[in-house]
């Protein structure tokens, strides 16, 4: 990852100097990992293809300097891996995860599908109202499965690292002030390898303008199959000249 964020910077430095040079400092950390065994055969789930096809959601906890606990309510784009928002408070009810859709409805529209696991303000009737008035399908995962929702609780293990396990939170307006920060380099200067080292946001542009691109190109109409078409009659069966052109196409 420092790698990839110093080449964005314009320096031009090999990735063995840079870990080599990571090694000497001291920072790298060896962690344990829990070796995953599958009990189960998985299911591949259908991926999106656009913006807004499927958001995911979930929650996250961590504590002030105090040592009062807050949640943070996190709501991700699953095909560009977008960071939409991240709602900051001691309490977080299922009305305040409906403001929080209804905000980003008005910013940038609402999802197909909203993936979630099966809390109690994601179940409760508030949400369940809501999706069906604004024709949004609530789509929950199996019980203890966190792994049906897994680019949420990828998003939430970097969201700990590189946030919460780095910042010392004073107050709830000095945590909102430090994640929304947090929130904004994640989607503009971030690189993800699954994006093709790209960010969020610049991976979200760059599908745009080949989209727009592509429904500017349209290819031209050729001129024999133009003059049959307007030549066949409006109803009845096509005559046998206009039939030879498709077939010979």
């Amino acid at each position: 990852m420092l790698y990839l964020l110093l080449r964005r910077e314009g320096f031009k430095a090999n990735h063995k100097r840079v870990e080599r040079l990571y090694r000497e400092e001291g920072l790298s950390l060896r962690r344990r990992r829990r070796r995953k065994r599958l009990s189960h055969l998985r299911v591949v789930r259908e991926q999106p293809v656009a913006a807004n096809q499927m958001w995911a959601v979930d929650f996250i906890h961590d504590s002030l300097f105090n040592g009062r606990r807050f949640r943070a309510f996190a709501v991700l784009d699953e095909w560009s891996r977008e960071s939409l928002a991240i709602e900051v408070d001691f309490s977080l009810t299922g009305e305040r995860v409906t403001r929080v859709l209804e905000r980003l409805r008005g910013e940038r529209g609402l999802p197909l599908v909203i993936q979630a696991d099966n809390g109690p303000e994601l179940r409760g009737r508030v949400l369940d109202q809501w999706a069906y008035e604004h024709g949004v399908k609530l789509q929950f995962i199996a019980p203890g499965k966190p792994i049906q929702n897994a680019y949420i609780e990828s998003f939430n293990a970097r969201l700990r690292e590189e946030c919460f396990n780095e910042h010392v939170f004073l107050s709830l307006d000095d945590a909102r002030r430090k994640i929304e920060c947090w929130r904004v380099a994640y989607n503009r200067e971030r690189p993800h390898s699954s994006l093709g080292n790209l960010t969020p946001e610049e991976f979200a542009a760059s599908h745009q303008m080949s989209s727009a691109a592509a429904r500017t190109a349209r290819p031209a109409a050729d001129p024999e199959l133009a003059g049959a078409a307007h030549s066949a009659p409006a109803s009845g069966p096509k005559p046998d000249r206009f039939s030879a052109t498709l077939r010979s196409v």
